[in-house]
């Protein structure tokens, strides 16, 4: 049995003394303090060193640690944090092996980071696994939105943000002005120029590609839907639909935006620029097995087209054109398809279901019509 932690010194000190004694039963005194015979001769013969010194517990850490990490990994694992300062261990863990360095286990980077003071221990905490969902191929579908707004040395910057969902490769982001749909539309002429068409774009209910309500197009979305992309908005008050994007902004706000305030725009734009290359090409990704987004990136294969593309519609369709306030005329009667479509073409297509149409523009459903 263990010695009695209040007073364990000062009862090594009486064992020590009575074993000292002539006519001593060892085994017996043993008995009595409650300790092995082994561990009763341990301080015996330490007493006959040095009794103050040695009767109190000696550090149990090893003289030797042929396992401690080396100084010089250490010194390049708090190198990569402090260029990065929201990488965990995963992440420098397989940056160290990216620059072909000798990398210590995640765990073992995690702790040296927990050493030093770089990890907050709230961080972890309270942190909930969503359900993911994936595009199966690049370009398949992207996902935008804005990461609110910073204030910065000549007013306020917007940071337009777009995502490839596949790989989550950025494909642009963007210090903006303003968020009107103009601005939107310039930038994603730059995108796509460089990047190709997709075939679809998910983003919020909000302004400039949708309505105040959520209900509805806009200009933004009628024209690139009239470029050949479908136009997704996420369900209403689910920002987890867009997680990936909102996932990507936690991460810009960590490692980029909160160093921003003293920039101008242009000044923004350069070190978002910097940053972005570093993001898809040096940072691993968890969701991607630690890979970097540009290892599963490829450009589209369908380029921007600089003029607008004639709408085709079916031969089965009844084609009409979008009057004042949204409407379209059939057989007497009006319906709405939205404000955004004035001056366009849509295509009335008959469903299953007798009397009803469905409205289409280029090739996405837009609204329905009870013609009966």
């Amino acid at each position: 049995m263990p010695w009695k932690e209040v007073t364990h010194v000062s009862q090594r000190k009486e064992f020590v003394t009575l074993a000292s004694t002539e006519m001593i039963n060892f085994s017996q005194l043993c008995r009595r303090f409650e300790i092995s015979r082994k561990t009763g001769y341990k301080w015996f013969e330490r007493s006959l060193k040095n009794q103050e010194e040695n009767l109190s517990d000696r550090s149990r850490r090893p003289i030797h640690s042929p396992g401690k990490t080396l100084p010089d990994i250490e010194k390049a694992v708090l190198a990569i944090r402090a260029t990065h300062s929201a990488w965990g261990g995963r992440k420098i863990h397989r940056r160290l092996l990216a620059q072909g360095c000798r990398a210590p286990s995640a765990s073992t980077i995690t702790a040296i980071l927990r050493r030093h003071g770089k990890i907050d221990p709230t961080e972890a905490m309270g942190q909930k696994a969503w359900q993911r969902f994936e595009a199966e191929r690049p370009n398949d579908l992207w996902q935008m939105d804005f990461k609110g707004d910073i204030e910065i040395a000549n007013g306020r910057c917007y940071p337009l943000t777009v995502l490839d969902d596949h790989s989550r490769y950025s494909l642009g982001l963007e210090a903006c002005a303003h968020t009107n749909g103009d601005v939107v539309k310039e930038k994603m002429i730059g995108i796509f120029r460089r990047y190709g068409m997709p075939k679809g774009m998910l983003m919020d209910n909000g302004a400039p590609w949708g309505t105040v309500e959520g209900t509805g197009h806009t200009h933004l979305t009628v024209w690139l839907m009239r470029m050949g992309v479908s136009v997704w908005h996420s369900r209403p008050y689910h920002p987890q639909t867009l997680g990936k994007d909102e996932r990507f902004h936690r991460t810009l706000k960590a490692e980029v935006l909160q160093y921003c305030t003293g920039y101008d725009l242009i000044k923004c734009q350069e070190r978002f620029d910097e940053w972005r290359i570093g993001y898809n090409t040096e940072r691993p990704h968890e969701a991607l097995c630690m890979e970097v987004p540009a290892s599963r990136y490829y450009a589209s294969g369908r380029g921007y087209e600089e003029k607008l593309p004639e709408i085709e519609y079916s031969p089965g369709d009844v084609v009409r054109k979008v009057i004042v306030n949204g409407l379209v005329s059939y057989h007497g009667k009006r319906y709405r398809v939205g404000k955004a479509f004035v001056g366009e073409y849509v295509g009335l297509r008959p469903t299953v279901l007798d009397g009803v149409m469905d409205v289409f523009f280029c090739n996405q459903k837009i609204a329905q019509a009870d013609v009966r």
